[in-house]
């Protein structure tokens, strides 16, 4: 169970104790800011009412299991065809806490969407790491520790990244091993743009710097789960293309906040068809046939192949997929995967998302070519799989 008592070293980065939860439901009620933002996707809210049922939240966990559930399913009924999880078996026996670590592809859904569905069989809620430029106002930030959220400082640089990461490292490690509470995390930091998912070396070695013994064994402790997220449509795929392009025009191009902010609004409230989590295998059973004296640069590179393959292999394709692996390389090899209206209807999606992008010198086969990559990598990765 986990214990209310804060340890001081991580006050910037956890999520509120049970005893902080009265001041930020006040904050909050009190905020116009959270107040509009929670009009916009509930328009016939009653506030006065709202606030009433915010006061009987006393926990966290009265939080996360009442207002949080209910907002992430409202999201989920309103831009989703369907939400769906399976490899339920292969979650740890009584509970044992793990760390999820997942592809990445919406900014705040993917590990919503997790969380309501562990939640949905009974396994209970996780732990999200969540990064500092996605906090834009002080309301998000209240409302994201509320939630059991714990932050990952990115506006960084220089020796206060590395004490950043080793912070961080050792929070993940003292969740895990001492509140016996479950994490998720993405496989690498940002979305992947093109849906080419790669565990980043950098997040594994982040995971180790909390351990106080070799790299296995600092990792193997921390009982990595991977789960491949597939939505049939991403949102934000126009957005992301869009992006290909200003830095392919502009290589010193950077996002604002403005432009996470549509991101997240973006990939929150418009239509994903058919979402899908599927719990891959845990990694410990190969982990334990390593060798501890592997060159560590290789050891990393190993176990972030391992992680790879076990999301490859369990994504979920529609025809989506298929037609856009066609499309992309002029072939017919999927053909037998979709029919003539499934193409007519992706094809038609794919110029409705085309004709939003917005941009001086607008190069439409470039954007179309990196859109069709974002529906096809996933399926080129779990082709390698099967080699």
């Amino acid at each position: 169970m986990e214990t209310d008592k804060a340890t001081p070293n991580f006050d910037d980065i956890r999520p509120l104790t049970n005893d902080e939860v009265k001041g930020a439901i006040e904050e909050l009620i009190a905020c116009k800011d959270f107040e509009e933002a929670f009009r916009y996707i509930k328009p016939d809210l009653d506030w006065e009412q709202f606030k009433q049922v915010m006061r009987t939240f006393k926990t966290k966990e009265d939080f996360k299991a009442n207002l949080g559930y209910e907002a992430v399913m409202m999201v989920a009924k309103n831009t989703t065809f369907s939400l769906t999880i399976s490899g339920r078996s292969r979650l740890p026996e009584g509970q044992k806490p793990c760390t999820f670590i997942s592809n990445h592809r919406d900014i705040v859904l993917d590990a919503a969407f997790l969380n309501v569905m562990l939640f949905e069989v009974g396994y209970g809620l996780t732990q999200v790491a969540i990064g500092d430029n996605l906090l834009t106002h002080p309301w998000i930030e209240t409302v994201v520790r509320l939630n059991n959220s714990f932050i990952v400082k990115r506006n960084v640089s220089g020796r206060q990244q590395l004490l950043a990461s080793a912070q961080l490292s050792a929070y993940i490690h003292h969740t895990i091993k001492e509140t016996k509470e479950s994490v998720w995390i993405a496989q690498r930091e940002g979305r992947a743009k093109d849906s080419n998912d790669k565990t980043q070396t950098s997040i594994l070695k982040m995971l180790n710097m909390g351990g106080e013994k070799d790299v296995l064994t600092n990792l193997i402790e921390l009982n990595i789960l991977p789960v491949a997220i597939s939505y049939e449509f991403d949102p934000c795929d126009f957005l992301k293309a869009k992006e290909f392009q200003q830095k392919r025009d502009n290589p010193d191009f950077i996002k604002s906040r403005r432009d996470d902010l549509l991101s997240m609004e973006t990939g929150i409230l418009n239509s994903k068809g058919r979402v899908h989590f599927t719990i891959a295998s845990p990694i410990n059973p190969q982990l334990e046939k390593l060798d501890k004296e592997m060159d560590k640069t290789e050891l990393y590179a190993t176990i972030a192949s391992i992680i790879d393959t076990e999301i490859y292999k369990h994504y979920r394709f529609y025809p989506c997929n298929y037609v856009a692996y066609d499309m992309l390389t002029n072939t017919n090899r999927f053909s037998s995967n979709y029919g003539l209206k499934d193409k007519k209807q992706f094809e038609s999606y794919l110029q409705g998302q085309l004709d939003k992008i917005v941009i001086p010198n607008k190069d439409e086969a470039f954007l179309r070519t990196k859109i069709l990559e974002m529906y096809s990598n996933p399926l080129i990765n779990s082709l390698t799989t099967q080699e």
